[in-house]
């Protein structure tokens, strides 16, 4: 589906992983949200699990998601667990003596899809992510059992990284959607040529490239839906 195709069916949703961390996933998760709004589409976002809280007790990612949505919706519903030291979220869980129920995210989800035509659910951290002792993200993405976006951050060695999460998700039964391009390495050495292997290697069609330096509303226009 083009992004100027209006026909997308209410209630579609995506799951939006990465590559490994800090590779933008929020980022690009906010541009989808606002390049869906732009087609008059009312989009949320949704974070289930985030880790690294500021003096008010709220995550970073979770403000962005929320401002970048087009519906309101209550904060435990875009976002069951929220842990306050920036660390993996499983340990995260354990220190503070809580466990991730993977259960309960998935009934937040179906409630959370109410609320909107498209629900973008973003991942922590890359698509594997430990959540406790017998459960990743991976898993997570599984129960959701929603078509995978995946961002790819632009640097040395992502070619190897995008190629490995490709493969975990077609291992799970899961559709990859389309992937982003996210020049989170603006001096990135051939970067023509690492996208153009990337094409040639990834079943699934490129959803956009983020120029180094943009804003999530400038890289709404150069995004497409799946």
């Amino acid at each position: 589906m083009s992004s100027n195709d209006l026909s997308i069916q209410p209630d579609r949703a995506w799951f939006v992983t990465g590559t490994d961390t800090e590779v933008g996933k929020t980022f690009a998760t906010c541009a989808l949200l606002l390049a869906l709004r732009n087609l008059g589409i009312q989009a949320i976002g949704m974070k289930p699990v985030a880790a690294g809280t500021d003096e008010n007790g709220r995550n970073d990612d979770v403000e962005r998601l929320i401002a970048a949505s087009g519906v309101d919706a209550p904060r435990d519903l875009i976002n069951p667990y929220l842990f306050q030291p920036a660390i993996a979220p499983h340990i995260a869980a354990a220190e503070a003596g809580r466990s991730i129920d993977i259960g309960r995210i998935v009934a937040t989800f179906k409630t959370l899809r109410r609320t909107a035509d498209v629900v973008l659910v973003e991942g922590v951290g890359g698509f594997c992510v430990p959540l406790g002792h017998d459960c990743d993200t991976a898993d997570l993405a599984e129960k959701l059992a929603l078509p995978v976006i995946l961002v790819v951050g632009m640097r040395l060695g992502c070619i190897n990284h995008a190629l490995l999460t490709c493969q975990a998700i077609a291992a799970r039964g899961l559709k990859l959607a389309g992937w982003i391009a996210n020049r989170i390495d603006p001096a990135m050495s051939r970067f023509d040529e690492n996208l153009a292997a990337l094409r040639e290697r990834i079943d699934a069609p490129l959803l956009g490239v983020i120029p180094p330096a943009s804003t999530p509303e400038a890289a709404a226009s150069g995004l497409r839906i799946p």
